[in-house]
């Protein structure tokens, strides 16, 4: 074999090898961007493949383009005046509940818009904006914002067009209320984190019975 023969073939092993190692580096970053934003989304990771029929990629984008704009967002403090305005006001909602379901999760739906928004997470006038900032840095919590707007949009509907009939029945608020209540915790806590907040759902949920009269599925009291 001439020497040239030998130069093109080590040349050929060369470009081969960068060419595998790239290929290999590309995938083990999306991997590791994958794993990435499923540790930060959590279950909002499974929710945003779902909206996306499936389609992990267009998800991923989704998400990226989330922390894109959301993820350098500084919160603002609430003072020790707003908090308790704050905290007697969703007592207030959980106390309605009995008598009006639907004016309670219409009233929840309104004050976890406005104390998002003197959060600092964009106001409630932008629902989608606000959403997704909120998913950015509550991702365990959100959905519950987004389930008692539903039900807050379908009792307000059923309110106005049946009279007493409701677009979401007793149960279905109920249970929308009391995961709203991880984000109003959340949101309304000095400094309190998403595992924080979880290590309070057995009281939140007694909380919420004895508010309701309707203890949360799953959840057994002696």
């Amino acid at each position: 074999m001439s020497t040239l023969m030998i130069i093109l073939l080590i040349v050929a092993v060369v470009v081969l090898a960068v060419a595998a190692f790239a290929v290999l580096n590309r995938r083990q970053q999306g991997a590791g961007g994958r794993r990435g934003l499923k540790r930060r989304f959590g279950p909002e990771y499974d929710r945003a493949v779902a909206r996306h029929d499936g389609d992990t990629k267009a998800a991923e984008r989704d998400l990226g383009e989330r922390v894109k704009r959301h993820g350098s967002l500084r919160t603002r403090a609430l003072d020790p005046a707003a908090r308790e305005q704050y905290t007697a006001r969703w007592t207030a909602v959980q106390e309605r509940f009995v008598d009006s379901p639907r004016d309670a999760v219409a009233e929840a739906d309104r004050l976890v818009a406005e104390l998002a928004g003197a959060r600092g997470f964009p106001d409630a006038g932008h629902y989608e904006d606000q959403i997704d900032a909120l998913s950015v840095h509550h991702a365990h919590h959100v959905h519950g914002y987004r389930k008692v707007h539903r039900a807050s949009l379908g009792a307000t509907a059923a309110g106005t067009a049946d009279g007493d009939r409701t677009g979401a029945d007793t149960e279905e608020m109920r249970a929308a209320l009391v995961e709203a209540r991880a984000l109003f915790e959340a949101l309304v806590a000095e400094q309190r984190t998403d595992a924080d907040a979880d290590t309070t759902r057995t009281g939140r949920h007694d909380t919420v019975k004895r508010s309701t009269g309707i203890a949360p599925k799953g959840v057994q009291h002696g």
